[in-house]
């Protein structure tokens, strides 16, 4: 399993001290270090069975400047957000999981971590 963190996230930090809490064997990418690709996006959106706008932090000084919560969020808008989320990783929800399962979480909450687990025992 794979999670994406910011290390100056306090739900980053909830969630990795919860996985070694529980053993977990995963891997840390630092996203906006290790910044994903457009295309390790639309792959992480498929598992997440969301779109690019349900995991853009819409309060971050760069959406605001980019004017996001005007854009449409619809299809024919899709890869302009997915563009923006390449460009600028710090408008991604975090942390998010990918379990061996080919599922993925927004692990925000102590039960979405669990659940990460969960499918990851599978």
């Amino acid at each position: 399993m794979e999670i994406w963190i910011n290390p100056a996230c306090s739900k980053c930090r909830s969630a990795i001290s919860l996985l070694d809490a529980e053993g977990a064997e995963y891997t840390v990418r630092r996203y906006l270090d290790d910044v994903p690709s457009e295309d390790e996006i639309r792959a992480v959106l498929d598992r997440l069975h969301l779109e690019p706008w349900d995991i853009t932090r819409t309060q971050e000084t760069a959406a605001k400047e980019l004017g996001l919560k005007d854009w449409p969020r619809e299809e024919g808008s899709r890869e302009r957000w997915i563009a923006a989320l390449a460009e600028y990783p710090k408008l991604i929800q975090r942390p998010i999981i990918t379990a061996d399962d080919g599922t993925a979480l927004v692990a925000r909450s102590e039960e979405a971590v669990r659940e990460a687990l969960a499918h990851n025992k599978g």
